[in-house]
């Protein structure tokens, strides 16, 4: 007569590994832009607001403090122009530029205007180098 052996049990099922939540974006850190690179991005903006620049390019200074920007930037324009309306220009689309690409809020932009550049001043100018 033969026996029948019982079968051994199989081991107690484990639960599969919990899975890991998803954690949303916002919330798995954190992303610094250096002031410098915002200012970049304000002089870029500067540049692109302002047709045909004269002179030197657009320079930009930007103070961060958490999201908020300050930003203040340097110009030289030609006159005679509308030197009010290329002001506002520049303001607007600096301020619009570095809330795109930052995120940053902007709520002043400082316009400094270092230089004003007439046709008569260049031609002069231009003359005085080439006497030198």
């Amino acid at each position: 007569m033969s026996t029948i052996q019982p079968r051994a049990t199989p081991p107690p099922a484990t639960p599969p590994p919990a899975t890991p939540s998803r954690v949303p974006p916002a919330d798995r850190g954190s992303t610094l832009i250096a002031d410098r690179v915002v200012a970049k991005i304000a002089a870029q903006a500067a540049r692109e607001a302002l047709a045909a620049p004269s002179g030197a390019p657009p320079h930009a200074t930007v103070t961060v403090h958490h999201d908020i920007a300050r930003v203040r930037v340097s110009l030289e324009l030609d006159y005679p122009s509308d030197v009010a309306a290329q002001c506002a220009a520049v303001r607007a689309r600096v301020a619009r530029r570095v809330e795109e690409c930052a995120q940053m809020t902007v709520p002043e932009v400082d316009i400094e205007v270092e230089h004003l550049h007439s046709a008569h001043t260049r031609t002069a100018a231009g003359r005085d180098r080439r006497l030198r």
